[in-house]
């Protein structure tokens, strides 16, 4: 069985995540807010913003290659969508990016990499 491929960064498949969670959100105008009456007001400018959140367990190689994505002004990524399963290419950047050493190996080690990735 194959497994479904969780993210693609400039055409380059990335590893699959040890966690993996979307989060969608909306941006407001300032006119919005609580009316008089305590009645919400929303004017959203612009819905379903994608934020993503991942961790990996990765090599020494990918922990390299995963800090020069977080490096570029902005990253093609095609994500999966988990309401459709199917995958969807947006423009993204890494934010809060993390990594600590897992396990110390010949190898040069095994890495815990976590960061969101946030659409334009």
């Amino acid at each position: 069985m194959a497994h479904l491929q969780y993210l693609i960064f400039n055409n380059e498949n990335i590893p699959m995540p040890a966690s993996y969670s979307i989060g969608l959100s909306d941006v407001e105008a300032d006119s919005g807010g609580v009316t008089e009456a305590g009645t919400t007001q929303r004017d959203v400018v612009r819905e379903g913003i994608v934020e993503i959140s991942v961790s990996f367990h990765v090599s020494k190689m990918w922990l390299m290659k995963l800090s020069a994505y977080k490096k570029l002004a902005k990253i093609t990524v095609g994500y999966l969508d988990t309401e459709t399963m199917n995958t969807v290419n947006t423009e993204m950047y890494i934010d809060g990016f993390k990594s600590k050493l897992a396990a110390d190996t010949s190898y040069g080690g095994l890495w815990e990499v976590s960061f969101t990735l946030k659409e334009f």
